[in-house]
């Protein structure tokens, strides 16, 4: 009897974690969707760590409710959740189409854009400015007292 010894390179591990990670970027919100009925989302308290202790949204707040409100097919209500919603979601389809074809043909592809740092930093100067007006419409928006009640510290 002879043993087949298949060994997995840190490259291929790196890409199943990407489709991983994609699969549940995608699932997690879908999943969300069902149990939103009642559309309790709306007025939930927020897991996002950073909210819950300082009371005002991270940069990444309201991703997940751009998803399930985009599944839903409400685009408008995901864009005012989040406006880079959408395109998490193609995003997380295209990695999840090329890292598959890549562990598939052993090939890579779109390496020059996904390791290209002027796109990195364009992407990191537009969710800093973004957030920034977010939060500034936040405060505009929001008493002290509600700001505090989205934290732990009500």
């Amino acid at each position: 009897m002879t043993s087949i010894n298949y060994t997995i390179n840190t490259k291929d591990k790196r890409k199943i974690y990407g489709i991983i990670g994609a699969v549940l970027t995608l699932m997690i919100p879908f999943f969300l969707m069902f149990f939103n009925g009642d559309n309790h989302l709306e007025t939930d308290q927020s897991l996002c760590p950073f909210k819950m202790i300082t009371g005002f949204p991270c940069p990444g707040c309201g991703i997940t409710k751009s998803l399930v409100y985009f599944y839903q097919g409400d685009f408008y209500k995901s864009v005012s959740y989040h406006i880079l919603g959408p395109f998490v979601i193609v995003f997380s389809v295209v990695s999840i189409f090329v890292l598959t074809m890549e562990l598939i043909t052993k090939k890579e592809y779109f390496n020059t854009v996904m390791y290209n740092k002027r796109l990195a930093y364009g992407l990191g100067f537009f969710l800093v400015g973004y957030h920034i007006v977010r939060l500034i419409f936040f405060i505009k928006n929001n008493s002290l007292d509600s700001i505090l009640k989205e934290s732990i510290w009500r």
